[in-house]
């Protein structure tokens, strides 16, 4: 177990390391000083302009809490709601974990290091919360839990860590959203993520991007699948941002361990995107797969995809298809690597525009281009996405329904 010292020396040590990869941000032009807000009660949320409510509607965000099983909300720096509403499944900041749960500290950079690059360590030296969610032995949720993390303050930087543990027998489904309020234009965003699948759970991570145009945004996430477990990560950002770099990396630790990454992005003009995942597969009969769907309209778009097969007896597959709308940059760069025989591991990538042929059989159908060219968009954006609630199904197609409107 790492000690509070050791931590932050080995942040500091990383503290002005570039990462491995995306382009580098000087992180001394932003301020990550607290920012106090209100502690906001389930009908206050309600409460909120109804600006800022679209904004958090469209990351996904209930305010009405209907349909969820619970909330964890902060705003800048600080939490201004958090709570559980079923049995078997704990929702609280980290913060306090951190003071008040010995056993957390089990989880805490276990997964990311924190020597992996300067956005790592400032996760580190200057946390200002993030939340921790957690699923008992057994507990199955019904509706999902949300948990938003939303910028106001102009020139910000915020600087995250969420744990999320799926037990023994569990079942759980997040929809977190990421989104910036109507008036912001420029911050940073870093987000350190460890997920813990524990034998026989399974967890479904929804993520929804909504940022400002000026925003820089840099996720780090690991995560771990035991036995039997099913780890399904779902990424949706349809929305301008300057600058985006994720590469979040999953270990299939446990045989007949499961996960697919599914991935959504629309990218804007002036907006850079360097995205993708890795899945390690290092027991037998583990399953994996990267599926991947990026239109640019007129963006530089990076789209990664690593699969790695440590053991015979694996299989997995990654599908890369890009679509170039209005100029712009899609570079697809799948890998496969395979340590052993025995191992079976594939993939599709392709780069293209809307055929002609396309947009004239619907025009054909009675459609103008422009409602031919959507029609293609929507088909071409839609992603099965097997396992998931019907609840949090809707909300995928709602939140692209409504963000590809704004983008044609």
């Amino acid at each position: 177990m790492h000690s509070k010292d050791e931590l932050r020396q080995k942040a500091l040590r990383a503290k002005d390391k570039k990462a491995a990869i995306g382009p580098d941000i000087d992180l001394n032009e932003f301020d990550d000083a607290p920012i106090p807000h209100k502690y906001l009660s389930e009908d206050e949320l309600c409460t909120l302009t109804e600006e800022e409510q679209q904004r958090l509607i469209m990351s996904g965000l209930d305010l009405t809490q209907k349909e969820r099983g619970g909330t964890y909300f902060q705003k800048d720096t600080t939490v201004i709601h958090c709570g559980s509403k079923v049995e078997g499944v704990e929702v609280l900041p980290i913060k306090r974990a951190l003071e008040e749960h010995p056993w957390i500290w089990d989880y805490y950079w276990k997964l990311v290091d924190v020597e992996t690059d300067k956005y790592t360590a400032a996760a580190e030296l200057g946390l200002h919360d993030g939340y921790v969610i957690r699923a008992l032995p057994g507990s199955k949720s019904i509706y999902p839990i949300q948990a938003c993390l939303y910028l106001d303050r102009n020139g910000l930087q915020q600087n995250v860590h969420n744990i999320i543990i799926a037990e023994e027998n569990s079942e759980l489904h997040i929809i977190t959203g990421c989104a910036t309020s109507p008036h912001m234009k420029k911050g940073v965003h870093v987000g350190i993520s460890e997920f813990y699948v524990k034998k026989n759970a399974k967890l479904s991570f929804t993520m929804i991007h909504n940022w400002a145009e000026d925003m820089l945004v840099r996720p780090r996430s690991v995560a771990i699948v035991e036995e039997g477990g099913l780890f399904l990560s779902n990424y949706i950002c349809m929305k301008p941002v300057k600058s985006l770099q994720m590469y979040p990396t999953t270990y299939l630790e446990g045989e007949n361990a499961v996960s697919r990454f599914n991935s959504i992005v629309v990218g804007s003009p002036g907006s850079e995107y360097d995205i993708g995942g890795r899945i390690i597969l290092k027991k037998p009969d583990c399953r994996a797969e990267i599926i991947s769907r990026t239109i640019s309209n007129g963006a530089k778009i990076i789209a990664r995809g690593h699969l790695v097969g440590m053991v015979p007896d694996v299989k997995a597959h990654l599908e890369c298809r890009g679509l170039l709308i209005n100029g712009g940059i899609i570079h697809a760069i799948p890998e496969l690597e395979g340590h052993v025989d025995g191992v079976e591991l594939s993939h599709e990538a392709a780069v293209g525009k809307i055929a002609q042929e396309e947009i004239a059989y619907l025009m054909s159908r009675g459609l103008n281009e422009d409602e031919a060219v959507a029609t293609i968009v929507r088909g071409f954006l839609s992603v099965e996405i097997p396992g998931l609630p019907p609840q949090l199904k809707a909300e995928i197609d709602r939140a692209i329904e409504q963000s590809d409107k704004e983008v044609m």
